[in-house]
């Protein structure tokens, strides 16, 4: 309180009565903005609580992604939506940002796929129509993995298999991928029991390994002895009961396909482990056919055109196949001054030993390289023969050659060279030259001059006998009718002189009958006197003298 001094006029005023102030209620008004309050911060609260983990995906495209806008789906259920998408640093990659609902926590795992799913085109099949209309989205395929992740590299293909499918995964090992593709059906007895997942070219380059999955309940039919093969377009083949086609399905035909059978006999064995690796073969033949245990490589040397012989040609011996052709070649020989023709071949001689041939057991090569040297010595050679004259395509052929010349077949050698001899189509080649050169050494122009002499010669004999032929024809046949008649007309005579009524015929018969009884009369005769030679003195007895 401030205070006046005396004598002014503020001094006698009176004091001021101060009252406290009194308690207002707050206006209604600001019940409504603190309602709001309440009620923004309790859907935060509950957005933050349903809120699920934030993952990056990373793709080669951003291709049909926008932010806010596209959808992360699982089965066709919304679990997330992408916030945004921005380049990587190396600009390689876009990075993809994407907030999961809470329910969709268990996808944040490191075995979890995702890819975005648009319409595809692919041998195949076609996918992802239904986003014509709605719009690209993300697919996942949601793993089985207890370890969390929020970084994820993106599919550019959808998988094959979902990870929920139950079955088995298992590895071929081909030389050539054929017609088959990631998503190519598998075939158990012509039923689709499988896809192909992967497929990656070894680090040799020699060989791709696939990757395929066999789902429940057909994966308990891959054994260890289960033989895989390709599927792939229509099998034909020609024997004696016909024409024979062959093809697994439809599809096969124009997207390929592996089947896979088990060897008969062997239905005990047991189950394959997943991730068991088996050989793919190129037929279903070729993959049932028993093992011809491991290959011989020999190096055959031709001098002669090979020209209608390639790479997969076979090696046979008297119809049964022995090994095919790996490598054709050309080099030359300083000391001879010659080109020759390498041939690399596969030979299996265990295909002879299955026929009873002796070459000892299969893990002793040394044993069976030493039989295969005896065979040489007793005249095995190679030949190049013709398979098929429409086509010119040649084969090689290996047989006994009794009079080849004698050569020696050395094992120890790193390159194991087989002798050969010339082919049937050289040989026939060189018999054809070998005529020619002889018709060139026929004096044909002195032939043909002696020729002409003797075609004079003749033309001069056909015209003396033509001129004879004219002067029979006036001179002899005239004589010679006549002849003919004066022979007839005695053949007459004598007929009518042989009859049986001609006079001469009756005399005959008289005088052979006189003859007959004179020839009775002597034989009277001539007993008597034997009985009584003495009646030729005396006469008979009883007549008079």
């Amino acid at each position: 309180m401030t205070d006046f001094p005396e004598g002014s006029s503020f001094a006698a005023l009176p004091e001021p009565r101060v009252d406290p102030p009194r308690r207002r209620l707050p206006s209604l008004i600001w019940a409504i903005p603190i309602v709001a309050a309440l009620i923004g911060l309790s859907l935060v609260v509950q957005a933050l609580l349903q809120r699920g983990p934030t993952i990056t995906v990373s793709f080669a495209t951003a291709e049909g992604i926008e932010p806010g806008k596209t959808k992360v789906k699982y089965k066709s259920v919304d679990i997330g939506e992408v916030k945004s998408v921005h380049l990587a640093d190396d600009r390689v990659r876009v990075l993809v940002t994407i907030e999961l609902v809470k329910e969709a926590r268990q996808f944040a795992v490191t075995d979890s796929r995702f890819w975005v799913v648009r319409p595809r085109f692919a041998g195949t099949g076609v996918s992802g129509l239904g986003t014509l209309l709605s719009g690209s989205y993300i697919g996942v395929d949601g793993g089985h993995s207890e370890e969390s992740c929020s970084e994820f590299s993106g599919l550019e293909e959808p998988p094959v298999v979902a990870s929920d499918q139950i079955g088995r995964r298992f590895t071929l090992e081909a030389d050539d991928i054929g017609s088959l593709d990631v998503g190519s059906p598998v075939y158990f007895r012509h039923i689709p029991v499988g896809h192909v997942e992967q497929f990656t070219l070894m680090p040799d380059g020699r060989q791709i390994k696939l990757g395929i999955f066999v789902k429940s309940p057909y994966d308990h039919f891959v054994t260890g002895d289960s033989r895989f093969w390709h599927a792939s377009g229509i099998d034909v083949s020609v024997d004696s009961q016909g024409l024979k086609l062959e093809t697994q399905s439809l599809a096969t035909i124009l997207l390929g396909g592996v089947a896979f059978e088990t060897l008969p006999g062997s239905q005990a064995s047991p189950q394959a482990p997943e991730g068991t690796s088996f050989a793919l073969a190129s037929d279903r033949a070729l993959a049932l056919k028993a093992s011809d245990g491991k290959p011989v490589q020999v190096v055959l040397r031709f001098h002669q055109s090979v020209r209608g012989l390639s790479v997969g040609a076979p090696v046979d011996f008297r119809g049964i196949e022995l090994g095919r052709v790996r490598w054709i070649g050309l080099s030359y020989d300083a000391a001879a001054e010659d080109f020759s023709s390498p041939v690399e071949v596969d030979l299996y001689p265990d295909r002879l030993a299955a026929a009873g041939a002796s070459f000892g057991p299969s893990d002793n090569p040394t044993a069976r390289l030493a039989m295969l040297g005896d065979l040489v010595r007793r005249g095995l050679r190679a030949q190049l023969r013709t398979g098929s004259l429409l086509t010119g395509q040649l084969y090689v052929a290996l047989d006994f050659f009794p009079g080849a010349t004698p050569t020696r077949f050395d094992t120890k050698s790193k390159t194991m060279e087989l002798p050969t001899v010339p082919g049937d189509l050289e040989e026939l080649q060189q018999r054809v030259q070998n005529i020619l050169h002889r018709l060139e050494q026929v004096p044909f122009e002195t032939l043909g001059q002696d020729a002409h002499r003797v075609l004079v010669g003749l033309d001069g004999s056909l015209k003396r006998i033509d001129a004879l032929a004219q002067r029979a024809n006036s001179d002899v046949l005239p004589e010679i009718q006549n002849s003919l008649q004066e022979m007839s007309r005695t053949m007459q005579s004598l007929q009518s002189t042989l009859a049986s009524d001609a006079p001469m015929q009756q005399d005959t018969r008289k005088a052979l009958q006189g003859v007959a009884e004179a020839t009775r009369s002597l034989k009277t005769l001539t007993d008597t006197l034997d009985r009584h030679p003495e009646a030729l003195i005396q006469g008979r007895k009883g007549e008079s003298r």
